[in-house]
């Protein structure tokens, strides 16, 4: 082989050998077809230790995403309000679920989504649920519309691991694709519209407290999975 048609050479092997390791890499399990379905309509009661869900004419939870992102992005989406019988107060519950959990379609975190509607984010910092039976690691945000203050907590299940934030979400859906999976994932969000922020936190750590619970350990381990 001549001097000069070595280099061209190895630069082909090389493409080669990198074409056939991202092949390698790129997964193609999806991880919500190695179990059972679950359907979160179902799996969420109507009536829970204090709570009772709102009547349908007030059973609205505004929504900070546009219909047509929401049913690209997720296959099965929950909003429910909750009063809390001793109080009269309303807590909201979204859940928003996505079989594909691929950079491209992962699901949608809050302080992104709020500002697209015209919310403003006050503060925002990592928590936990205090009172769980499990360690439930949550974000919260402090968002407001002009006079409306909604206080919220939410949390990401990639998997069966719990993440808050951009960076523990990605970190999460790569080592998920070392492994040729393709994670399921759901976003947890719970609100109230009050200003007194801190009391409405205290609230809905009681909220996810109570409807963990309730549940029975499958419907749970759909919701928070295994590591939490």
């Amino acid at each position: 082989m001549k001097k000069s048609l070595v280099p061209a050479f190895l630069a082909a092997a090389l493409m080669v050998v990198a074409a056939g390791v991202a092949y390698a890499l790129t997964p193609r399990t999806y991880m919500a077809e190695q179990g059972s379905s679950v359907d979160y309509e179902q799996i969420i009661p109507k009536n829970f230790g204090e709570w009772v869900e709102a009547p349908a004419f007030a059973n609205q939870v505004i929504n900070p995403q546009q219909q047509a992102q929401l049913e690209q992005l997720y296959s099965q989406i929950v909003a429910r309000t909750f009063i809390h019988q001793p109080s009269g107060r309303r807590i909201m519950l979204s859940i928003a679920y996505g079989r594909d959990q691929s950079r491209e379609n992962q699901v949608h975190k809050p302080e992104v989504c709020y500002p697209a509607q015209g919310f403003q984010i006050k503060k925002i910092y990592k928590d936990e649920v205090s009172g769980a039976s499990s360690h439930i690691p949550v974000m919260r945000l402090h968002t407001f519309h002009g006079q409306r203050q909604e206080p919220v907590s939410y949390w990401i299940r990639v998997g069966d691991k719990l993440v808050r934030g951009a960076i523990e979400q990605n970190v999460a859906r790569v080592s998920f694709g070392l492994e040729g999976v393709i994670p399921d994932g759901l976003l947890f969000r719970v609100s109230e519209v009050n200003p007194d922020v801190e009391l409405s936190f205290k609230l809905q750590d009681r909220f996810v407290t109570d409807l963990l619970n309730a549940l029975p350990p499958a419907s749970r381990e759909a919701l928070i999975g295994r590591e939490a």
